[in-house]
């Protein structure tokens, strides 16, 4: 299948830059794939921002990187309409959201009222401005950074804003080998400048319709529901929203590993990444995880031949 390949292109050109983060970027193109946008969490150093600009060299696409800081304005985001002297009318100035893969660096450290302008285009690849709702050009993939919550200077996302990413990813630190590698690897030369596209905005597009069309067993389908039903015993449930992405990170997630339907392992592999950070309430990282595992661990998992055809 063409898509698997040009998976496999984007994520062996990654490794050359990146070193030991091989599942962390099949997360990252799984959600890329299903067409959803991702959060990646942790301390600073840990090469968020290198991961997201080793995927957007990769895929040749239009990229632009923001930096959230408490003094950005959402029509920095978004963009503005401004009166031309010469023209002697509004001329909208497109913000940074234009783009195919934006990186939205340290998006925590700008105030709530400039990260809810990523809401729409999030949610629904548009923009409005003024009353006129514009269509970004797809793909259009939002790769968050954020520091933890305790960082100086941090505003936590709430909950509509965490909701619009389809995983949470963090990125885990280096074993030893692995550092002495990236020590080697980087010192003297600089990979990420080096690194060239090896694939387009087109094939990204035909990537993301190829994933819808991963076949889903009913079984699984089912199974997918009934997970989500356990959250939804108390207030900390999963919105439907959440149904979906777990259903495309799923699909997506299955591309990745080469095939064109869907194995309970690609759900139980995603669930955690999908689903912990869309739990409402005072729960810390590790409850959240617990609780994922506990309901994968008490829910029944279905037994079928999944590549069986409709």
């Amino acid at each position: 299948m063409e898509e698997i390949s040009i998976l496999s292109k984007i994520e062996e050109n990654v490794a050359k830059v990146m070193i030991g983060k091989k599942e962390v970027t099949r997360l990252l193109l799984a959600a890329l794939a299903a067409g959803g946008h991702v959060l990646l969490e942790d301390v600073p150093g840990t090469g968020k921002t290198v991961l997201a600009r080793a995927l957007a060299k990769s895929m040749g696409c239009k990229f632009d990187r923001v930096q959230f800081t408490p003094d950005l304005l959402p029509s920095d985001v978004t963009g503005l309409s401004f009166f031309h002297q010469e023209k002697g009318t509004f001329v909208f100035k497109e913000g940074l959201v234009f783009t195919n893969i934006l990186l939205a660096d340290e998006i925590n450290r700008a105030t709530p009222r400039t990260q809810s302008s990523l809401l729409e285009c999030m949610a629904e690849c548009q923009v409005t401005v003024d009353g006129e709702t514009r269509v970004l050009e797809p793909p259009f993939f939002v790769i968050a950074t954020q520091n933890p919550v305790e960082t100086i200077g941090c505003f936590p996302l709430p909950e509509a804003q965490l909701d619009r990413f389809i995983m949470k990813i963090s990125m885990g630190s280096l074993s030893a080998s692995e550092e002495r590698q990236m020590l080697d690897r980087f010192i003297n030369a600089e990979p990420l400048a080096n690194l060239d596209a090896v694939c387009g905005a087109q094939e990204i597009r035909l990537l993301q319709q190829k994933c819808r069309e991963v076949y889903v067993h009913e079984d699984l389908r089912g199974y997918l529901v009934a997970l989500v039903q356990v959250t939804r015993k108390n207030r900390t449930g999963i919105s439907p929203r959440g149904t979906l992405a777990l259903l495309r990170a799923s699909q997506g997630y299955a591309l990745v590993q080469g095939r064109d339907f869907v194995v309970p392992e690609d759900i139980k592999e995603v669930a955690h990444y999908v689903l912990c950070h869309r739990f409402i309430g005072a729960f810390d990282d590790t409850q959240k995880s617990s609780v994922v595992t506990g309901i994968l661990n008490q829910t029944e998992l279905p037994t079928e031949d999944w590549k069986a055809r409709r």
